[in-house]
Order: structure tokens, then sequence, then C-alpha cells
């Protein structure tokens, strides 16, 4: 099949079908199985290949902390999947956020962002960028007017996380990046929490989206990895250079295993969504739990927008439990199925306490803000039997609360 009929067919599968066949790159051997290129430089037939390689003029690769045949397949599967006209991936999701954020703006700009998010990116937003000369201002997110009123003269970017990190607050995607548009402004999105599978950004006007490729893209808590998508002005002109400048490129080999793991992502993110609606049930209706939250429940503050930028209620529950954080930690204590980690969206159920592992440089009073009570738990749902994550839950609330 020619190069452009084949691009021609791949814009035309379905999301499913491009996770599994999506930007396939075969070599000479016609293998199966995507390649893994362990290689960090690549040989040219001439110098004036070489000469062409680096000016521009020849295509290829040229060295791996630029770009490598596995790292690329990896990238136009996402870009495929995702919508969007370019993709790079670095070696962790803060590094894509890092990436996204400090590519772009400079001394003397202006960030809006919802002061909903997880801690290292408050941390990118408010003392990295700071340390630079680069003001910024975090907003309720989900106050449409407070976007509005947070706009300066200097102000380049809005950045936001849909669901938030952890208590699982939206934004609305298509009303912010429209007020961004009105004024010039660049808005980037963490998609981490719902995946492609269940919110697409750029769809909704978005211009930039970020992900921690470690979660639910990979699955299953092996390695590490993030991308950046959007535009290709965008991903070229500044997250390009960004990433062949100061180096926080993606392995082939952690490449290749998210490569593989988006070929079931579908299957995860349904089975995994498909628990956590039940879950969340049982949850709001247990002895010793006082609140649920769960974008997909009817009583979550942001049903409406849920339902309308979320084909699911996603894999991610926050819920609190009596006793603030003694209480907290009896319960987590007393899981035998469920592990105590600071991850998510493995195949095996995990917790954490936000408060004093993810959230714990934030002040209490910022805490308060956020609604990070020391009650809350964040759990992410994994692959295993709803009865048998409802029996552990059941077991450690027994243990905690009589």
């Amino acid at each position: 099949m020619a190069k452009d009929d084949q691009k021609s067919a791949e814009r035309a599968w379905r999301p499913e079908t491009a996770l599994v066949h999506g930007g396939t790159a075969r070599s000479q051997w016609n293998e199966t199985a995507e390649a893994l290129f362990l290689t960090q430089g690549y040989v040219y037939d001439t110098a004036e290949q070489a000469e062409a390689r680096f000016n521009g003029q020849s295509p290829g690769h040229q060295y791996t902390r630029y770009s490598n045949p596995t790292i690329s397949m990896f990238e136009d599967r996402l870009k495929l999947f995702e919508g969007a006209e370019e993709c790079r991936a670095t070696a962790t999701g803060m590094a894509a956020v890092t990436a996204s954020v400090l590519s772009y703006v400079k001394t003397g700009d202006h960030i809006v962002a919802a002061r909903a998010m997880f801690g290292s990116c408050r941390n990118v937003i408010e003392t990295i960028c700071g340390r630079f000369g680069i003001t910024s201002t975090l907003i309720d997110g989900k106050d449409l007017d407070a976007w509005r009123a947070a706009i300066r003269p200097n102000t380049k970017m809005f950045f936001f996380e849909t669901p938030s990190n952890p208590n699982l607050e939206l934004v609305d995607i298509e009303a912010v990046s429209k007020i961004g548009h009105e004024h010039g402004i660049l808005t980037i999105v963490d998609n981490v929490f719902a995946t492609p599978m269940l919110q697409r950004p750029l769809a909704l006007g978005a211009d930039v989206v970020v992900y921690s490729a470690t979660k639910h893209i990979d699955g299953q808590g092996r390695c590490l990895g993030g991308a950046v998508l959007g535009s290709s002005d965008f991903i070229i002109k500044y997250v390009q250079d960004w990433l062949r400048q100061t180096g926080p490129s993606l392995g082939p080999f952690n490449a290749w295993v998210l490569l593989k793991s988006l070929e079931t992502m579908p299957v995860r993110i349904q089975a995994q969504c498909a628990t956590a609606a039940k879950i969340s049930d049982f949850l709001a209706a247990a002895k010793g739990v006082t609140r649920v939250l769960y974008p997909g429940r009817s009583d979550h503050p942001q049903a409406a927008l849920a339902a309308k930028q979320m084909p699911g209620g996603g894999q991610m529950i926050a819920f609190e439990v009596e006793g603030g954080k003694q209480g907290a930690f009896r319960f987590l204590n007393a899981l035998r199925l469920i592990i105590i980690s600071n991850n998510l969206g493995d195949a095996k159920s995990i917790v954490t306490h936000p408060a004093t592992t993810t959230h714990f440089r934030l002040t209490q009073p910022q805490r308060d803000e956020l609604g990070i009570s020391d009650g809350m738990i964040r759990l992410s749902i994994g692959l295993e039997a709803a009865e048998d994550i409802a029996d552990d839950l059941t077991n450690a609330l027994r243990a905690a609360h009589g």
C-alpha cells in the first residue's frame, strides 16, 4: 500500500484499531510485533548524508536523544489516536508537563492555572516558573469568571488538569479553551486521569494535551514515560527543541513497553470504569464512609459537565472515611488486597492518602481550600473482580471503624 493510502486508512480507523496498528513501521525483516531499537546513534552512508541529516535536508534519525524508530512508533500511534498533528514522548509525565510549559513561556509572562492539581505540577507553575520571572495566578478552575478575571496583558498560558488529583474536580475544557482563544492564550490540559479513552481535550478546543504515560497508558506499573501532543507549530517550534537541548528523552525500551500497552488500553479502561462505577456505589452506602467523589455518579458536584465531556466516570474514586488521619490510616493498614502506593492507573487496585503523600507539601490552608481532608483516600481501580475489591474495603472499614 502506498504511504499516502496507508495514512488515509489509518485516519479512518476506530480507536481500538488505531491503538493496535497505528504508526507501525516495520524493518526490512517485516516483523509482526513492533521492533525494539536499542541504539544510541545511527550510521550515515556518507559525510554528505550526515550533513544533510543534521541541517534538516534529509529525513532520518541522528541520535536517540532526538528520535528513535521505536519511540517514533509510540508517538505516531498516540497522535493518531488523540487526533493531534504531532506528539513528542518524554521520560516521565512531569517531563511532559515541564517541557510543555517552560518551552513556551519566558521571563515576564504570566500563567493562569486551576489550583486543583497534582502537587508537582503546582510546584512547576508556582515555584520553578517563579524562579525565572514567570508569574502565575491560581484560581478555582470550576469558575469561568475566575479565568476571565485572572487574565493580564502578559498572560500567555492556561493550565489545568481535569479530573483533578485527588478530588476529581472538573474544568470545562471547551469553555476555558474558548476564553483562551479569545485572548490569544495557549491552553494546556493534563489529561492523565481521564486518559485519551475518556476525554479528548484537543477535540474540545484545547491547544496542548499532556500525559503521564506511567499511569493508565502503561497500565501495569512497569515503566515511566510521558507525552506532549498538539499542533505541528507548537510541538516543532517549542517542545522539540526543548527536548533536544535539555534531554528528558524517553528510552527505547520504555517506548516499546508503552507502545505494546496501547494495544490493550481500551479493554483495560473499559473494565476498570465498569468496576469503578460499582465500587463508588458500594462506598456511598458503606458505614464509615462520609463522602464519595466519582464523576460517573449523579451526586458528583459537576455530574452534568462530566457527562458532557467524558463518556464514562473513569477509574479513579476519592472518598472520605470517619476519624480523620487516624481513621484513614487504620483503614489503609487493614487492607489486604488493595495496595498502598502513590502510583495509579495500574492493573492492581491502589490507594493512597493524599494529605500525607502526593499533596503533603501543601500547607493545611491550601489543602483545606482544595477539599483534601485528613480522611480523604484516593482509590485507583484495577482489574480485580469488583466483588473482591468490595470485600477488602468492607473488611478494612470494619477494622477501622467497627
